[in-house]
């Protein structure tokens, strides 16, 4: 049996509006800062140390301040992740990307990570650092206004590609790096025992950092950790700061007038190695 025209028509007009009525792919949840903490678990810090880095993120999440500052800002929300690495092929993702968008999601966050324990591995790879949590960036399910990576750890990179290199690629692709150089062992350049430097803000300034409004907050002291992590994000999520206490000030990522040697951790490493080769 033909259609008659009219209802050949009605059907056509239904078969549009059924395809039109597809629900289409999720959109990107807008957000002010998509941040990722990548933080240093290599075997250089004990099992203490790791326990005041992850409590400190802990504490900081919880508090009132870091929670205002997420709360206050234009979307009034963040994207958040935890990210531990040493070695060139060791990056986990302890707490995968959260909107943290209320007080109670921070908490959420913060209970999360304190349910995970801290690993240790060997060797220390900055680079392969930035290389990870740069492409966590990709396909989040987030847009940012800012994306940004902060990194911290206890000695220069001494695996995988060079560092600054690595820094350069990721701030090509529109991420600020900020950096917590943990400054805590006490160590010169010629101790070769887990390959911390003296200068390790410097380093980090010159080599690690970059990318709009990048900082450096050094950490001296164990005891300044909380404070300074509460600080730093207060910075990164809100873009304010607040009067510091029992901690460095904030080091602005510049231009160095002091040379710096990008590669003095691959170079100390291959001292190491050649101390330990037998003689021939």
């Amino acid at each position: 049996m033909r259609c008659r025209p009219y209802l050949a028509a009605a059907i056509a007009a239904s078969v549009a509006a059924a395809v039109f009525a597809v629900p289409s792919a999720a959109q990107d949840v807008d957000v002010d800062v998509e941040l990722v903490l990548a933080v240093d678990v290599s075997w250089s810090m004990d099992m203490s140390e790791q326990a005041i880095q992850r409590d400190g993120y802990i504490a900081a999440f919880r508090s009132p301040e870091v929670q205002r500052a997420i709360l206050d800002g234009g979307w009034g929300r963040v994207a958040v992740t935890y990210v531990e690495w040493a070695g060139s092929f060791t990056q986990s993702v302890v707490v995968p990307w959260t909107l943290i968008d209320s007080r109670e999601a921070a908490d959420g966050f913060a209970y999360r990570l304190s349910q995970e324990e801290p690993n240790r591995e060997r060797r220390t790879s900055l680079s392969a650092a930035l290389d990870f949590s740069a492409a966590l960036f990709a396909d989040n399910g987030f847009a940012g206004l800012r994306r940004v990576i902060d990194v911290s750890g206890d000695g220069p990179n001494n695996q995988g590609r060079p560092v600054d290199v690595a820094r350069d690629a990721a701030v090509a692709r529109g991420v600020t790096i900020n950096g917590l150089p943990l400054m805590t062992s006490g160590e010169e350049p010629g101790n070769f025992s887990w390959g911390g430097i003296a200068n390790l803000d410097a380093y980090y300034t010159a080599c690690v950092t970059g990318g709009p409004g990048a900082f450096v907050i050094p950490v001296n002291d164990w005891s300044q950790f909380p404070e300074a992590i509460r600080r730093k994000l207060i910075l990164e999520l809100a873009g304010t700061w607040p009067k510091p206490v029992g901690a460095e000030a904030p080091i602005r990522v510049q231009a160095s007038e002091t040379a710096v040697d990008c590669r003095i951790g691959e170079r100390m490493w291959q001292q190491r190695l050649e101390r330990w080769s037998p003689p021939n």
